[in-house]
């Protein structure tokens, strides 16, 4: 009962990097990078010393946490702290200049990515208006709001297909793979919403049009930001965004890498299972991003909570958390050296 009552505090660890960057928003020298230093330095080090966990909770405890609100309230203080921390780095950063200036830059644009993009993304899954209107303010941060369309009906639905641009080949570098899935994504949300005024028999002038309203809040935000903090803070934020996105992309570029769903007979795909997504369970990253990392359970079962996503036998493992592949797939070589040997270590299970 002990261990039930005190798991949610767990997912208060994340808050860690909030505290890192207000302290690197308001200082000079290498505190400015602490966050960059603490995510791909740190936490890919001790990640390749620890081992990764792999059980599940039992049935009467994930019945007991499924329903347990402390989880949702975390994820609704990252709300007010993402936007209590761009408030912060947009009052100071035209103080700052050159390598402080960067750090902070790149701390922003990892929030925006971490919390922003990632925190967005469990809230969309989420069936409350409520909560989807939180996933769509935390989006907002990094410009990205088209995410809450494409993913949720584009992506899962073509994820591990040629229709998905988010799902890399075998082969393909981070660097193809970007301009493919940021522009990909975007005119794919386009697609998705076009076509579903046009079944509602609705013109492209509509409240129901939520591109056309997302762009205007976004337009809406960055002339707010111009107003109140001057023009270049614009081009930080802009940069920052961009970051967050990046990131975002370079998390669906790992956990989809090389895997393919097959055509049945009939020419549909087959069923997405949790051999079509690589998983990784080592904690301090599932933590980091809030169990984003259990992706097959994710992708097999997307209405599941974070904090009841299990591990599934016949998933395809990554060998280290993804702090430690994020900074693996910027060096395709590299990359490629290590997981197309771990797509041949799999193979058998891929391709069942």
């Amino acid at each position: 009962m002990k261990k039930i009552i005190l798991r949610p505090f767990r997912y208060l660890s994340p808050f860690f990097i909030f505290l890192l960057a207000i302290i690197g928003f308001k200082s000079h020298g290498i505190v400015c990078w602490l966050v960059p230093i603490y995510i791909f330095f740190m936490i890919p080090i001790l990640e390749l010393i620890m081992k990764p966990v792999a059980e599940n909770v039992g049935e009467e405890v994930e019945d007991q946490i499924r329903n347990d609100k402390f989880y949702d309230w975390i994820l609704y203080a990252v709300v007010l702290l993402q936007y209590g921390s761009l408030y912060l780095f947009l009052s100071n950063i035209s103080e700052s200049s050159g390598f402080d200036l960067m750090g902070q830059i790149i701390s922003m644009g990892i929030l925006c990515g971490t919390f922003g993009i990632n925190v967005a993304h469990e809230l969309g899954h989420r069936k409350s208006v409520f909560e989807q209107f939180l996933a769509k303010l935390l989006l907002l941060t990094s410009l990205y709001t088209h995410f809450f369309i494409e993913h949720n009906k584009g992506h899962h639905a073509h994820v591990a297909t040629e229709e998905d641009p988010s799902s890399a080949v075998l082969g393909q570098s981070i660097y193809s793979f970007w301009p493919q899935t940021v522009f990909g994504t975007y005119f794919k949300a386009w697609k998705i919403n076009l076509a579903e005024l046009k079944k509602k028999g609705l013109g492209f002038f509509s409240f129901h049009n939520e591109m056309l309203l997302f762009t205007c809040a976004q337009l809406i935000l960055i002339g707010v930001i111009g107003f109140y903090f001057g023009l270049n803070t614009i081009y930080f934020f802009l940069i920052s965004a961009t970051i967050g996105a990046l990131l975002l992309e370079t998390v669906n570029y790992i956990e989809h890498y090389g895997l393919k769903r097959k055509r049945n007979p009939s020419g549909n795909f087959e069923r997405v299972l949790p051999k079509h997504s690589w998983n990784s369970n080592h904690l301090l990253g599932r933590l980091m991003l809030f169990e984003l990392s259990r992706h097959s359970d994710h992708h097999y079962l997307a209405s599941r909570k974070y904090q009841v996503l299990r591990h599934h036998e016949d998933a395809p493992q990554m060998p280290t958390g993804y702090p430690g592949m994020i900074v693996l797939a910027l060096f395709p070589p590299l990359w490629f050296r290590v997981m197309n040997r771990q797509l041949k270590k799999y193979e058998s299970i891929i391709s069942a």
